[in-house]
Formats: structure tokens, sequence, C-alpha cells
């Protein structure tokens, strides 16, 4: 798998929310801290939102906004006449957050051009469609297209960041060389790789890539690549029921003993308690649970019309 699907894929935890909301009048809702990611699309009106440690940012028709630390915010009028939403929420998992979702803002504002990112439209409108009309199919459409406005979203924010800066995890990853040898290891986190063989995928000398990987990604590659393999070893262990010696072997360990060394040294915990307590978590929260408090997941009832939403003050 390539670096982002395999940091989604590492991180998400149970069933995403959707819904469809329409707003009239003077409205506010307030969404609570959440251990996810959420979004927020305009398709009609306009809206504010507010958050603790980000600029108020006022959203117009085709703006989108990712919250992808599931910060506490605010959403309400900044218009006259109906307000239309496209939200969904993802959960998760905080405990170990990969470097790519940290280096995120707090919030992602995406304004609506017509020459940019037109996957990312094209999925938002699919969505919209689907939540708008009851069909056949709707319980595998639906979570199918959340992930790919998700992904989307990421890929947007990612574009828009490495034309502005100079580091960091989105300039790495349009680096020709640096996501080379980040595929590499994301492919086969197993592999006997060095410094130098990495350095060979990216066409850099060892030095030269060793200094472009610190300086793009902010660690040493094998201190990634060892950071990725006891991630990949914990997502196995939520999620499998492989013996711990296929576990260590897949995730690059020669035994199942150096692999118990070192999942214990990064984690706290051996990797058999760590299976036990997050496996009981992991399927707790894989049930389609009811949704954070205040996300507006009913708002599109039998007849597939947008809901008001609840009303107040602003």
């Amino acid at each position: 798998m390539d670096v982002l699907s395999d940091v989604i894929g590492a991180m998400r935890a149970g069933r995403p929310y959707s819904s469809l909301t329409a707003a009239e009048a003077a409205w506010r809702m307030d969404f609570a801290a959440f251990g996810g990611a959420r979004f927020h699309v305009v398709t009609a009106g306009r809206c504010r939102v507010t958050s603790a440690h980000a600029a108020a940012v006022t959203l117009g028709p085709g703006d989108a906004v990712l919250l992808p630390h599931g910060a506490e915010h605010v959403l309400e009028n900044a218009g006259d006449g109906t307000t239309q939403l496209v939200c969904g929420a993802y959960q998760l998992d905080q405990a170990r957050p990969h470097p790519l979702i940290q280096d995120l803002p707090e919030l992602v504002h995406l304004p609506a051009r017509s020459d940019r990112h037109p996957r990312l439209r094209a999925s938002i409108a699919l969505l919209r469609d689907e939540l708008a009309e009851q069909a056949p199919g709707d319980d595998v459409v639906l979570p199918a297209l959340l992930d790919v406005v998700l992904v989307h979203l990421f890929r947007a924010w990612i574009s828009e960041r490495a034309e502005r800066q100079d580091t960091g995890w989105c300039v790495a990853l349009g680096d020709r060389a640096i996501s080379r040898s980040l595929r590499a290891m994301h492919e086969h986190p197993a592999g006997r790789w060095t410094v130098e063989s990495l350095g060979a995928r990216a066409g850099l000398s060892r030095a030269a890539f060793a200094r472009r990987f610190a300086s793009l990604v902010g660690l040493p590659p094998l201190t990634y690549l060892t950071w990725w393999r006891l991630t990949t070893a914990a997502r196995l262990l939520r999620t499998t029921d492989a013996p711990l010696s296929v576990i260590a072997r897949r995730s690059g360990y020669g035994s199942p003993y150096a692999f118990a060394n070192a999942f214990k040294r990064e984690y706290g915990i051996p990797a058999g308690e760590y299976r036990r307590q997050r496996r009981t978590d992991h399927e707790h929260i894989a049930e389609w649970e009811p949704p954070p408090s205040g996300f507006p997941l009913t708002l599109v009832p039998e007849g597939r019309q947008p809901s008001t939403a609840s009303s107040s003050q602003s």
C-alpha cells in the first residue's frame, strides 16, 4: 500500500458517520471534542466555523473544512436563507497517531476553486447525492464514499501545503526520491532495509539520502522504519488472531524474543497484554454506535429530504 493509505488504515477505528443537513434562520451547532477527524462542506448558503486554537473561517458554497484531530468547534449561520451542509466523522485510534496526521493543523480550510481539486469536488457531490436519495446498497456505498472524501481532503491539503513550505510530511510525500523510500518501507516493512539500500531505492547516496530524509520527515530513516514496523505489529495485534511469531516475522523481527522486547520498550506493556486490551477496545468501537454529541447523523430521514437542524440564537 502507499503511505497515505497505510496511515489511514493504521489509525482507522470503527464506522464513519455522515449526514446531509439543512439549517434555516439563526442556527448554531456545537461539536464536542472527538477521538477522530471531522469535515464539513457547504453546498448552499454560508456558515462560520470557530475553534479554540484556529482563526474563525467563513465557508461559502463548495468550501470545505477538515478538523483532523477532532477539535471542539462551533458551526453557525453567516448569511440569510438556508444553509446546506455535507458532514462526516471518522473514528481514529489516537493512542499512536502517525506523524503525517500530527503534522496537520487543528483546522484545514479548503476554499472552493474551479481550478483546484476536481476529484475532491466530485467525491463530495457523489456523497451528497447518496445522502439525499435512498437507494439499494447505501450501507456499502456511504462508508466507501466517506473513505474517498477523506483521502481527497488529505490529498488537497498535502498539495496545498507542499507549494508553500520546504519541509514536513506534505513535502516528503511529494518528493520523488523520499516518497520512493517511504513506499518501499510501507510495502515491505519486513525487508532487510539499510540506509544504503533505501538510498539506492531513492536514487541517492547514503549520506545524501539520510540528510534529505531526516530533513523532510523529521526522523532518521531507520528510526522511522522501526516506528512503522511496531505500528504495523500493533495493528495486527488489534485486528487479527495471528500468533506472535507470525506478527514478529511480518513486522521485520528475526525472532519473537526480539519483537517482544522491542514492542514492550515502545508500548510499555507486553504484546499479548496489548492484544487483550486493545482487541476489546477495537471490537467495541467497531460497532455502529450513536454518533458523538452534536453530530447530526439522523438528519436525513426516510423521505431522504435534508432536515432542518435545531435552531438557536447565535
